[in-house]
C-alpha cells in the first residue's frame, strides 16, 4: 500500500476557501458558482538576436513568426485561477517559483492558482538559467556554456505579470464547453534498432496519443472568448539547422485557429516526451512543411470546437496539489537553485520531489499538470482510470524536471532515459498511483491538497 502522510513543510496548498474571495481585483458582485473569464495575448518576441533553446545553442538570425504569452483567467466567484501558455521551450522550476512569488506579492495570487505552461517550441530564446539541464549528460550540460540572458528573462517575466494584471481587469460573465478531438499530426519518436536500443526517429508502431482535449470559453451572447487545446507533440518541426525565431507548430496552429474563430487559443502541450511532430527536425519552415500543421492539427481543433454542442455558466472550480517523491538516479548531482525539489534519505540516496497540480471543473473535467516531459503511456493510463468524463494532462508546466519514462521503455534506454532524466525504473509506479488515487475521490477533499506521497518501500526483484 502507498503510505500517504500529511505534508508538514512543502507549500501551503489548500482547496480555495472564502478567504480567496478577498484577492485584490475580485469583482465585489461576483456570484459564487457563476463563471467569469478573460484572456489576453502579450507579444514576447525579442527585438535582437538571441540564443535559441532546444538543440545545441545557436544565435537567431531572424523572425519567422512571433512569440506570445496567452493568459486565461477563470473566476467562479470564490476561486480565481490563472493559466498561461507561452511560446517558449522550457523554464526551470526556480524561475516559475520566482514569478509565482512575485504574482503572490503584487497580485495576491496563490501559487496553486497559477500555472505557467511552455508550448515547447525549439525555436524560441532561452528564458532564464538551465535548471536541471546543468547536471545532465555532458552533451546536454555543454549547451549552457554561455552567460544567461537575464535581460530577456526579465522581459518575459515582466510581460507575464503585466498580462495577468490586465486579464483580471477584463473579466466578463462566460460559458464553458468541453470536448474531444483527434488529429494525426504526431508520431512516436523512439525508434528501436535491432539491438533493442531506442534512438531518435519515427516509430509508426509505437504508442501514440492523438486525442485533442478542448475547452471553450464563450461570452454570454455566444461569441467566442478563448479556446484551450491540449495535444501531445514536440515543437520540433524545425531542427538544429534552423536559426529563425518561431513558435513552431504549436504557434502556427494557434495563430491559424485564432484567425478562424476571432478568439485567442492557448496551446497546452500534453505528454509529449515520446511524441514528435509528424514532420520533424527540418532545416527551415518550408522544408518542414510548417504551414501544413494548420490542416493537420488546426482544422481538427476547429472541427472539435464545432462539435461542442452545449456550454454552461454554472461552474465550480477546485484547485489543489500534491507532492510525489521518487528516487533520484544514483551519483546524479543536483542544481543549487532546485534544492527544494530534492530530499536526501541517506548519504548515498536522494529523492526527487515532484509537484503535481490539479484543477477541477464541477464533476466533469479534471486538469492536472507537472513540470515533466511525460511519456504518453503514463498520461493515457491515468486518463483511463480517471472518474471524470474529461481528463487533460498539461506538460511542461511550472518548470522542467526532465523526462519521465515507463518501466517498459526503461529497458530500451536511449536519449530520454539515459541523458535527460533524473529518475529510476520505479518512477512510473511511484508517480501514477498517487495521481489515480487523487482523481478517484481525493480531489474533492481539503486534506488531499496538503499531502506528500512517498513511494512504497519494497525491494525490486
Amino acid at each position: 500500500m502507498l503510505r500517504i502522510q500529511p505534508l508538514i513543510i512543502v507549500f501551503l496548498l489548500l482547496w480555495i476557501t472564502d478567504a480567496s474571495a478577498q484577492q485584490p481585483g475580485r469583482h465585489p458582485t461576483a456570484s459564487p458558482g457563476h463563471l467569469r473569464a478573460a484572456v489576453v495575448k502579450i507579444d514576447i518576441t525579442p527585438d535582437s538576436p538571441k540564443i535559441l533553446l532546444g538543440y545545441s545553442p545557436r544565435l537567431s538570425t531572424g523572425i519567422h513568426d512571433r512569440l506570445y504569452h496567452r493568459i486565461v483567467v477563470l473566476d467562479d466567484g470564490v476561486t480565481q485561477f490563472f493559466l498561461v501558455a507561452s511560446d517558449i521551450c522550457l523554464v526551470a522550476p526556480s524561475l516559475y517559483d520566482q514569478v509565482a512569488a512575485r504574482a503572490k506579492k503584487e497580485l495576491g495570487i496563490d501559487p496553486v492558482n497559477f500555472w505557467w505552461s511552455a508550448t515547447h517550441t525549439h525555436s524560441a530564446p532561452e528564458v532564464g538559467g538551465p535548471g536541471l539541464a546543468i547536471v545532465m549528460a555532458p552533451s546536454i550540460k555543454g549547451r549552457y556554456n554561455h552567460p544567461v540572458d537575464t535581460a530577456y528573462a526579465s522581459f518575459v517575466e515582466q510581460k507575464l505579470i503585466e498580462g495577468m494584471a490586465a486579464a483580471r481587469k477584463k473579466l466578463v460573465p462566460a460559458r464553458l464547453g468541453m470536448g474531444w478531438g483527434y488529429a494525426e499530426a504526431n508520431i512516436n519518436r523512439r525508434a528501436w534498432d535491432t539491438d533493442g536500443i531506442a534512438r531518435g526517429g519515427m516509430n509508426p508502431d509505437g504508442t501514440v496519443d492523438r486525442k485533442i482535449g478542448l475547452i471553450r470559453l464563450d461570452k454570454m451572447d455566444g461569441s467566442p472568448l478563448a479556446l484551450l487545446a491540449n495535444y501531445s507533440m514536440h515543437g520540433t518541426v524545425m531542427g538544429p539547422g534552423s536559426t529563425v525565431i518561431s513558435a513552431d507548430a504549436p504557434g502556427i496552429v494557434s495563430e491559424y485557429v485564432e484567425e478562424k474563430t476571432g478568439a485567442p487559443m492557448l496551446y497546452l502541450n500534453g505528454a509529449a516526451g515520446n511524441m514528435a511532430s509528424i514532420y520533424c527536425v527540418y532545416p527551415s519552415p518550408e522544408a518542414g512543411h510548417l504551414d501544413q500543421f494548420k490542416v493537420l492539427l488546426g482544422d481538427k481543433i476547429l472541427e472539435a470546437n464545432r462539435g461542442i454542442a452545449a456550454t454552461i455558466d454554472s461552474v465550480q472550480l477546485q484547485a489543489g496539489a500534491l507532492t510525489i517523491e521518487t528516487p533520484r538516479k544514483e551519483k546524479l548531482d543536483w542544481p543549487a537553485d532546485l534544492a527544494s525539489y530534492t530530499r536526501p534519505i541517506d548519504t548515498a540516496k536522494n529523492m526527487v520531489l515532484l509537484p503535481v497540480r490539479f484543477l477541477q471543473f464541477n464533476k466533469e473535467l479534471a486538469l492536472w499538470s507537472a513540470p515533466l516531459e511525460l511519456f504518453c503511456e503514463i498520461s493515457g493510463a491515468i486518463r483511463e482510470r480517471s472518474p471524470f468524463k474529461y481528463t487533460f494532462y498539461y506538460g511542461y508546466t511550472n518548470g522542467w524536471l526532465g523526462y519521465m519514462f515507463t518501466e517498459e521503455e526503461f529497458k530500451h534506454k536511449g536519449y530520454e532515459v539515459e541523458n535527460v532524466s533524473p529518475y529510476t525504473v520505479s518512477v512510473e509506479r511511484d508517480f501514477t498511483e498517487p495521481i489515480v488515487q487523487y482523481l478517484n475521490g481525493r480531489s474533492i477533499s481539503p486534506v488531499a491538497a496538503t499531502q506528500k506521497v512517498h513511494p512504497k518501500k519494497t525491494k525490486r526483484p
